[in-house]
Formats: C-alpha cells, sequence, structure tokens
C-alpha cells in the first residue's frame, strides 16, 4: 500500500496557510499537509524529516525572506531532496517570473486561485496529477 501523499506548503502568510488547509479538508482527500513559513525553516524540514518526504512542495515565489529561487538552488543540488517535484504557487503572472522559476528547476508554475472554491478545485487538480498520475522519486527510493 502506497505512503500518504503529503504537501510541504511554502508560504510566509499565516493566513494563506490557514485557507489552503482548509481548501485541502473540503477537498475531503487523503493529504497530509506540512507548512513552513521561511525557505531555510522548509529545508530543515527536509533535512530532519522522518519517514517518507513530502510527495510535492508548493512554494510561493514571493517570500519576506528571499524569492523562491534561492529555495529552488539548494533543493536542487541536495541529492536526496532533488527528485521532489516543486510546483511554484504565487499571484505572479510575471513572464520573468516564471522563466526564472522554470530555469531553477521549478516542475510547475501555477498562479493562485481567486475564491476559495476555484482553490478546492484546484486542490483535486494537483492532487489527481502530482500525487496520483505524475511518477516521481519515490519510485527510486521504493524501487517501483
Amino acid at each position: 500500500m502506497p505512503n500518504q501523499s503529503s504537501i510541504l506548503l511554502i508560504e510566509d502568510s499565516p493566513g494563506e496557510c490557514e485557507l489552503f488547509r482548509q481548501a485541502v479538508a473540503a477537498s475531503h482527500l487523503d493529504i497530509a499537509l506540512y507548512t513552513e513559513q521561511a525557505p531555510e525553516a522548509a529545508l530543515h524540514f527536509l533535512d530532519n524529516h522522518q519517514g517518507a518526504l513530502p510527495s510535492l512542495i508548493l512554494l510561493d515565489w514571493h517570500l519576506r525572506s528571499g524569492k523562491g529561487s534561492a529555495f529552488l538552488e539548494q533543493l536542487r543540488s541536495n541529492r536526496r531532496l532533488i527528485t521532489i517535484p516543486v510546483v511554484v504557487f504565487t499571484t505572479s503572472d510575471d513572464a520573468s517570473d516564471f522563466f526564472i522559476a522554470c530555469t531553477h528547476g521549478a516542475n510547475g508554475y501555477v498562479v493562485k486561485p481567486g475564491t476559495f472554491d476555484d482553490l478546492t478545485r484546484f486542490i483535486t487538480d494537483l492532487y489527481r496529477y502530482w500525487l496520483t498520475w505524475n511518477r516521481t522519486g519515490s519510485m527510486v527510493a521504493t524501487g517501483s
């Protein structure tokens, strides 16, 4: 039986984290949600997390403590963490942000939905693609 799907949300707004948590609950999907407010805290979490690593990382691109690009550089340079898919989850629809995210190793780029219902639908779609259909580095670890 596969491990429970899990998401690490890196978001510096406690209100946005709570809204995302409520949308996950409203989606009725079996997703463990972890949140960190800064890239450094997220890397510490990943380095010290017991058990399976998160199935997916959602990264706010414009964090108060720095750009998402620095987090991606560190994550992609870590052999243990390199295979975790990262989707940038941001309010920015700027083409230069998209380009920089892609060149730093983001696997996807999503502009945050504007309503709670859209966020809940997004989580369902996210779950289907990234946590159900997509194959990730967890296959390497388990030999699947």
